[in-house]
């Protein structure tokens, strides 16, 4: 839509050209024909770098912006991109069609199809699956009764999805006004999970804000997990029962999470990191070391902070 209409629907003056815009993205992402928001100070460096048709900013980092983008002037620039992120919301519909399906497959009559949806050869889907629109699934896929999978996510060849399991889901997203009101930010990404990957049951993997959630190739998911908007799961990398990761969290190539560990957002874990269970990473963590406890540290390290505690506990009594 016209950038004058967006400006319209969230109560923003328009000071420059009108233009087409197609869709938003982050500062770093953002393509000629798209809005950004600017709200927090450690992205300051991307400002003079971005190549969006305009950003949402308040008006006195406005000057760092390159002159060919369009500075919308605003007090609350993530109040405003949450109501921006509605007009550009995809229209759920209820409209089925049967899906584009490759050789030898097995299609359960009880499985429910979107709109334009491409199934590759020898695909399995069990009863109570639904697959919603523009979905693509890979060569020798199974996916078993009633997972879900929700429209615009790309599952690769030879993946294995249990049942329950739903992808591409709303990531949780919520801009706040000054009365303390949850303004909804619409999930405009997807989700890709690429080849070889197996998923447990009753995991939930949320759609990316914009861009996509990925799992990378080979990654092995146990049950009653959750992968938060943005993730990125490094190739091979091993998840066990109720491991939780917020939003933006990035693991490196063959990094492995024990039973119920759990990551804040927006922090890096390093290729062939280990995490222990019941752990809690609270920031960037390097590659090739085992690390456990809450905040999680080096396993050596926090086993002989154990022993210590204990003995100064016993010396107490």
């Amino acid at each position: 839509m016209l950038l004058s209409q967006v400006c319209k629907e969230v109560g923003i003056e328009l000071n420059g050209d009108d233009r087409e815009i197609s869709g938003i993205h982050t500062l770093s992402e953002a393509k000629e024909s798209e809005l950004s928001f600017f709200n927090s100070e450690k992205y300051k460096d991307g400002l003079a770098l971005t190549k969006a048709a305009a950003v949402l900013i308040e008006s006195k980092y406005a000057d760092l912006l390159p002159k060919t983008t369009i500075a919308l002037i605003t007090d609350e620039p993530y109040l405003k991109l949450a109501l921006a992120s509605k007009l550009f919301a995809y229209k759920l519909q209820t409209n089925e069609e049967k899906p584009k399906i490759g050789t030898n497959c097995d299609i359960s009559s009880r499985a429910t199809f979107g709109t334009s949806v491409i199934l590759g050869n020898n695909v399995v889907i069990m009863a109570g699956a639904y697959i919603g629109d523009n979905v693509t699934i890979g060569d020798n896929t199974v996916v078993n009764p009633n997972v879900t999978i929700y429209h615009h996510s790309v599952i690769g060849a030879n993946c294995i999805l249990h049942s329950g399991t739903v992808i591409g889901s709303d990531g949780f997203g919520f801009a706040h006004t000054r009365m303390g009101e949850h303004i909804k930010i619409y999930q405009n990404g997807n989700v890709v999970i690429e080849d070889d990957v197996e998923i447990g049951a009753n995991c939930a993997i949320d759609r990316a804000v914009f861009g996509s959630t990925i799992v990378k190739k080979g990654s092995k998911l146990d049950n009653l997990i959750q992968i938060a908007h943005n993730c990125e799961i490094g190739a091979y990398s091993i998840l066990t029962s109720q491991v939780g990761l917020a939003g933006s969290t990035v693991l490196g190539r063959n990094v492995v999470m024990g039973g119920q560990s759990a990551s804040a957002g927006h922090l890096k874990i390093g290729d062939f990191a280990q995490i222990a269970g019941m752990s809690g990473v609270t920031k960037s963590l390097e590659s090739g070391k085992i690390y456990g406890g809450f905040p999680a540290v080096e396993q050596k390290e926090w086993l002989r902070n154990q022993a210590k505690l204990n003995l100064l506990l016993k010396s107490k009594k």
